[in-house]
């Protein structure tokens, strides 16, 4: 039987109905076989690259799933075309956005996926429900946690947490808000 591998995912979204693109993507991922283990709140969070877009919904979830790194990056591709996603503008507006964010506490250096995300820790979007769900998680490479990572940001966009929350993986209720592991480098 395959390994379990735990990941961290990073989902966004900014155009239509974006908490229901963000539960879509998780329904998504459930259907093939990730399991959601726990999600972050939702936040609404200003653009950070491309400053003159609507605001983004962001949230962190971490999923068990039995795929390879670059397999689990093919699905999340996948999700991304089927909720409508077109990569027209580099870092510009979208239906949703899906990141591996870290892979057990893999270093990958590939073409087309590098885990830990190279921006993680630049991130506030990303930092704010990482710490919510995974607030001792010790990065790989980074050898800090996310709160850690937060008080030496430099990135001051804004992070409003808003009242819902991403739902578990089967049972309707809102998902855990503590880690299930943590990795240590």
């Amino acid at each position: 039987m395959p390994e379990l591998i735990s990941a961290y995912l990073s989902l966004g979204s900014n155009e239509g109905d974006r908490l229901r693109n963000l539960r879509l993507a998780c329904a998504a991922l459930r259907e093939r076989g990730s399991v959601i283990r726990c999600a972050s709140s939702v936040y609404e969070t200003e653009p950070v690259d491309m400053r003159e877009q609507a605001w983004f919904l962001n949230a962190v979830i971490e999923v068990e799933t039995t795929l390879p790194p670059l397999g689990l990056l093919d699905e999340l591709q996948q999700v991304e075309r089927e909720l409508g996603r077109k990569r027209t503008v580099p870092k510009g507006p979208r239906t949703i956005d899906l990141d591996i964010l870290l892979y057990g506490d893999s270093i990958i250096r590939e073409e087309q996926l590098t885990v830990p995300h190279p921006e993680l820790h630049k991130r506030r979007f990303v930092l704010v429900p990482l710490r919510e769900i995974a607030p001792t998680l010790k990065l790989p490479l980074l050898d800090r946690t996310p709160d850690e990572l937060l008080r030496e940001l430099e990135d001051s966009s804004e992070v409003n947490r808003i009242a819902e929350p991403l739902l578990a993986a089967s049972s309707g209720e809102p998902a855990p808000r503590q880690p299930t592991r943590s990795f240590t480098n």
